[in-house]
């Protein structure tokens, strides 16, 4: 029987409630988890996958429960160990469609090693990072992610150590597929996620996600109504980088720095703005960093969703099975053989 015999097609068109557990979601209310969970439910029956070639992979935190949820195959693994549990699962199972759930404590800390090491070898597998700047499932300690300042049990004093930007680290070790969504704006993290399963790749889904308990309010200067609009921008394959309130904002390029400029000012129109290429790891990196720096102008710039960067390139998987196939080509031979190899003697 071969991998392609092993395939299970979809019987009929299955909905959200195929996807579903019979598990009771343990997660604190108002906890962003849960509409991560329900937009990927959503987003199953629109792959067209069968729940039976379907396999999510965690580590451990408030995330890493995700598995038992989802009415498909399930590795709930030990901290930090995700993405190399799932790359060996991709490897040996290329027919195999996985998912990984991990959070920014995960994957970034003690996960960290097997994070860059994971992009850069590019298996096809889908990763959620579910990012909400703490550690939730043990008490609120300060993550790789938090904020210069916070106080937590583990930072009375305010946190000194300055935080990972997840996107310049993920475009920085080679990652193919970079987004970013929040946990509350469903419509577009369900479309995050579907764009993140037809990469042939590792994608990476960054979702800001909301810890009522032990960081409440982290992203409410970028959710909040009045301010989201002013505070955020949304970029789009080919078309130009504006927001603001009124839609009269917008981002230029000088150079290589990014400038804010003011639409209603005669002489400036959208075609002079920045227009996103998906595919230029140069404006991705650029985008990457709008978390972090001010624009020319001085003005502070907006905080970026939406797909930063996509790139198509020989996954692990592949690759690796056709080295397989090109040893074996050169004829099978025996352990002996092999141990005594071509620089061995017999001495008699």
């Amino acid at each position: 029987m071969t991998d392609k015999d092993t395939v299970m097609t979809v019987p009929t068109v299955l909905t959200a409630k195929d996807f579903a557990s019979d598990q009771e979601p343990k997660w604190c209310p108002g906890c962003g988890d849960h509409a991560v969970l329900q937009q990927l439910k959503n987003v199953m029956p629109e792959l067209g996958i069968a729940t039976e070639n379907l396999v999510f992979v965690s580590g451990i935190g408030c995330s890493s429960r995700l598995p038992y949820y989802m009415a498909t195959y399930g590795v709930h693994g030990i901290h930090g160990r995700a993405l190399p549990m799932a790359a060996g699962l991709k490897a040996a199972r290329p027919d195999l469609t996985v998912w990984v759930a991990t959070g920014d404590g995960d994957a970034l800390s003690i996960g960290g090693n097997h994070y860059i090491h994971t992009l850069r070898r590019n298996p096809d597998l889908n990763v959620v990072l579910f990012n909400n700047e703490i550690y939730g499932l043990t008490k609120g300690q300060y993550s790789p992610t938090s904020k210069l300042g916070l106080r937590t049990v583990t930072s009375p004093s305010g946190v000194i150590d300055y935080p990972f930007n997840t996107a310049s680290l993920t475009l920085g070790s080679g990652g193919t597929f970079f987004a970013r969504a929040f946990d509350r704006d469903g419509k577009f993290l369900r479309s995050m996620l579907k764009r993140a399963a037809e990469h042939k790749g590792t994608s990476l889904v960054e979702i800001y996600q909301n810890c009522p308990i032990f960081n409440n309010g982290a992203f409410e200067v970028l959710t909040n109504p009045e301010q989201k609009s002013e505070l955020t921008i949304y970029v789009e394959q080919d078309k130009p980088l504006i927001y603001g309130k009124n839609r009269n904002k917008g981002i230029l390029l000088d150079g290589f720095t990014p400038v804010v400029v003011d639409l209603d000012v005669e002489g400036i129109s959208s075609s002079d703005l920045w227009i996103h290429d998906e595919n230029d790891i140069h404006k991705a990196s650029l985008l990457a960093r709008f978390s972090d720096d001010v624009a020319g102008s001085g003005e502070a710039l907006p905080r970026p969703f939406g797909v930063f960067y996509t790139e198509q390139r020989e996954t692990y998987e592949d690759a690796l099975t056709e080295q397989i196939k090109n040893a074996q080509s050169k004829g099978r031979g025996t352990l002996a053989e092999l141990l005594k190899g071509d620089n061995s003697y017999e001495i008699k």
